[in-house]
């Protein structure tokens, strides 16, 4: 198992843009491991390559539910439809939340592992999901797009 350490706000890898990945390799087929098993070490939904210091454009989503675990290679959203206020934190942001406006929809392209282009149509928290690990890709923090951030209080 190859967990890596998430990069912290403040970071400055995490303000940077990601480049686009050109095809699969082995190095990239050991990367997308690293980043599954870095999200699987904790409790997050999704986690972007450059929260692990890699400035490519992955993301990996695994909402824990009846959903499958999406890896995506170089997303893009291509349509957003609706607005609504969400509760949304961030591995790179412990203890902290906030109310961010995102779409209620979106739709999403990219490749898969096998360079195969692949299109999700996704609402409410896997539309959020997308939308909060694309942003991670062009260096776009949670932060930068909350009306209110604020610290999680802690349960005694």
């Amino acid at each position: 198992m190859a967990v890596k350490k998430i990069l912290q706000f403040g970071d400055n890898i995490l303000k940077r843009s990601s480049r686009r990945v050109e095809k699969v390799d082995e190095e990239l087929l050991k990367f997308a491991k690293d980043l599954k098993d870095t999200l699987y070490d904790g409790t997050g939904i999704g986690l972007a390559a450059p929260q692990i210091g890699v400035l490519k454009k992955v993301i990996f989503i695994d909402l824990r539910n009846e959903t499958k675990p999406i890896l995506l290679i170089n997303p893009k959203i291509i349509k957003k439809i609706g607005k609504e206020d969400s509760v949304e934190g961030c591995l790179s942001y412990p203890g902290y939340e906030g109310i961010v406006v995102r779409p209620k929809k979106v739709i999403v392209v990219g490749k898969s592992l096998n360079w195969e282009d692949v299109e999700y149509t996704a609402e409410g928290l896997l539309a959020k999901a997308f939308c909060h690990e694309i942003d991670h890709l062009s260096g776009i923090l949670y932060t930068d797009r909350a009306k209110k951030v604020y610290k999680i209080k802690e349960e005694e």
